[in-house]
């Protein structure tokens, strides 16, 4: 065991998580009290649930993160939402481009700390400014995660409507990714139409939108946002009829985020019961997966001298060899080889100078 480990035992962490997951106090599986926090959110709605409770019962000022753009649907913006009403209004997954720090100005002056919600890059993005910048880290009161598989490009949700036969995007008054039932389908609405175009969180994720991840993506090392306080994803151990109500796996992953997961239980914004740690990579294999390809991949883009990323304190190597079979482990590094030539990711790329 390392000294870190030994380390994050002593606090309380699960050590049998630690080496894939990060750090982790308790998780739970649950889902938002609020019935239409529930049925709007993608998965119970837990992340909207607890901001709402931060907002009425911790003092803070407002809540950063991500919404469909009122003017182009398909397309994202970032809000600060300071009462149910906003909060509702952005609840869902969203399968796009987001960039929730462009916002963290809003945060670092806000009149008291507010709530964070980003991907897991975002919340690594807002963890290093903080350091930083005193007034942000001040404010910056809770910070939560939703699990990520990889962000798709604004090209998949284009092709994801055109296979919607949404003729003309820029008309759209609504486009919702999951929700309104778990895991939800995808829906469009078009100006003049009251009729909805759908398709199931099968066929948008898995047939269309995860084809168009971005190459940063597929080598992630974090994929559950384990510098968040709070990380939430969906509990896929078990089958999943369409439409059956929402539920989410809620990882406290600091103090702090234990204690507001453990208040918004007991002032009734949460309903959660503890879960045992093999409950995450039962319900997360995917991600289990993609954790384990990337010391292989790694070797890969060594290897061919393609950039790569510098990761500490990711055990790569070990997650490699202890979950992928010895197919999996050479189509980690062979399938990379490939993926360098056909993504011509050796070609450097001149940036323009201001």
């Amino acid at each position: 065991m390392s000294r870190a480990s030994e380390i994050w035992q002593r606090q309380g962490v699960t050590g049998s998580l630690l080496r894939e997951w990060g750090p982790i106090l308790d998780i739970w599986e649950g889902y938002a009290a609020d019935p239409e926090i529930r049925f709007k959110g993608s998965s119970g709605g837990v992340l909207s649930a607890i901001s709402l409770y931060c907002l009425e019962h911790e003092g803070m000022h407002g809540v950063l993160h991500t919404a469909a753009d009122k003017i182009t649907p398909y397309l994202n913006t970032t809000v600060m939402s300071r009462n149910r009403g906003e909060i509702l209004a952005a609840a869902g997954s969203r399968y796009s481009p987001a960039s929730p720090c462009e916002g963290l100005h809003e945060v670092e002056i806000a009149p008291a700390p507010c709530v964070f919600i980003g991907k897991p890059c975002d919340v690594a993005a807002l963890q290093k400014v903080r350091r930083l910048k005193p007034d942000l880290n001040a404010k910056a009161g809770l910070v939560m995660a939703c699990f990520c598989a990889g962000t798709p490009s604004t090209n998949g949700t284009l092709e994801m409507l055109r296979q919607m036969d949404v003729d003309s995007p820029n008309e759209l008054i609504g486009l919702r990714y999951r929700g309104c039932g778990w895991p939800g389908k995808t829906t469009a609405i078009q100006s003049g139409s009251l009729a909805c175009r759908e398709l199931t969180y099968r066929q948008s994720w898995g047939d269309i939108l995860q084809k168009y991840r971005q190459w940063r993506c597929y080598i992630c090392a974090d994929h559950t946002g384990e510098s968040a306080d709070i990380s939430t994803g969906d509990p896929w151990y078990r089958q999943i009829e369409e439409g059956a109500d929402g539920r989410s796996l809620i990882l406290a992953r600091t103090l702090t985020g234990q204690r507001i997961i453990e208040r918004a239980i007991s002032t009734g914004y949460l309903v959660a019961e503890k879960a045992s740690a093999g409950l995450l990579p039962a319900s997360q294999k995917n991600l289990l997966k993609a954790r384990a390809r990337l010391w292989g991949q790694m070797v890969a883009l060594k290897l061919l001298r393609v950039p790569r990323p510098a990761y500490q304190g990711f055990q790569c190597f070990s997650s490699w060899r202890a979950h992928l079979t010895y197919r999996e482990k050479v189509q980690s590094i062979l399938g990379t080889v490939r993926r360098i030539y056909s993504k011509n990711l050796k070609q450097r790329i001149a940036l323009p100078l201001r």
